[in-house]
This record gives structure tokens, sequence and C-alpha cells, in this order.
């Protein structure tokens, strides 16, 4: 089994809606798949540039624990995805990004880190974009700048092997921080730090 690591962002249920808009956002502009309806817990509904499980049949989440979305998602180059580009990945657009994918994409409505909260996991499809995840500062940007535009608590870089997360933003700051670290020494007492403010 290859790499796969991927980033998840952390925060309350109320601010789904906002986070999967912007994460549409991000797609690449007249990508060739048909609208995906999705109908969140809240019954709030959305229109996604994305597929769910490969299919762009409506999605009703209203019993569902999770949403699975398939998605590509634009960055602008940098010289980690310059060098992804130049050995064998897309190339760079007209306009100076770059579009990779396929992105997966888990919503979990209840996060494993605490129910209260929902998850939106973003995680690498194959080895080398896993290793461009961990490489690419502009990536990185995109999904700390995803939290915060999303009013989210928390993102996370993980490598999905189960060592120990990177805190990459927290409570409206960027961050370089590990879970298993001194000043997280576990979960909890990462969850225990997040603010709770109604952004």
């Amino acid at each position: 089994m290859g790499l796969i690591y991927g980033y998840d962002i952390c925060l309350r249920p109320r601010n789904v809606a906002r986070a999967l808009a912007n994460l549409a956002a991000l797609a690449p502009p007249g990508r060739a798949v048909p609208p995906l309806e999705i109908t969140l817990p809240s019954g709030e509904r959305l229109v996604l540039p994305f597929t769910s499980r490969f299919k762009s049949e409506p999605v009703d989440c209203s019993t569902s624990s999770t949403l699975e979305l398939d998605t590509s998602l634009m960055f602008d180059v940098d010289d980690a995805l310059r060098e992804y580009a130049q050995t064998g990945g897309p190339q760079p657009e007209a306009d100076g990004r770059i579009r990779i994918g396929y992105i997966y994409a888990t919503i979990r409505f209840e996060s494993l880190l605490h129910p209260g909260y929902t998850s939106v996991e973003c995680w690498a499809a194959t080895s080398g974009m896993s290793r461009l995840f961990a490489r690419s500062a502009n990536i990185r940007k995109v999904f700390t700048g995803l939290t915060a535009d999303s009013g989210g608590v928390c993102c996370l870089f993980d490598t999905g092997d189960g060592a120990p997360e990177q805190v990459c933003w927290l409570n409206g700051e960027p961050t370089q921080e590990m879970v298993c670290g001194p000043r997280f020494p576990d979960r909890r007492a990462l969850v225990a730090s997040w603010s709770d403010s109604e952004n």
C-alpha cells in the first residue's frame, strides 16, 4: 500500500456548508462533470462541481455519518508543484495554477476527535501526490486558508500511518506543533485547546 497523506480540517457543524462552498470555489473552471446535489444533515442543500464515489446522483446525508467526494482542486504553482509537473504530473494552466486530483474528501459529520465537531479530510490519491502534499507550501496554504475561511478551529497534516499529526492551523493562527509533542501530549489536549467562538 502506498502513502496516503492528507489535511484534516475540524469545524463546527454549522460551518459545513460554508466549507463545502469554499472547497467548490477551488475546483477547476469548466470541469466536465454534472453538478452534484447534496443535502446536508441540517437539511441545507448545495450543488457541488464534484462527484461522490465517482457518481453524480443526488446524495442525501440526513441519515449518513459521512459524505465522500472526489475532487480536483487548483493550486498556485510553487517549486514542489513545478517539479511535480515536470515529472509527469499535470501542466500549469494559463493563469499560473495547476490542477491536482483526484483529492478524496471525506466529510465526517461527527469528527473522530470530538463528536461536537465535523471534519473535512482531504487526502491524496497516490504516493506521488502524498509526497507533494508534504512538500508544497502552496498546498498547505490552500488547506489552512480553507480552514480559516470556513470558520475551522484546527487543520492537521496527517500521514495516515498512525504517526503523530502535525498541527498547521489552530484557532486562527498558523502553527507547526506535533500531536504527542510538548504542547499537545495527546489528541485530548489538542481538542481542549480549541476555541469555540461564533464565526
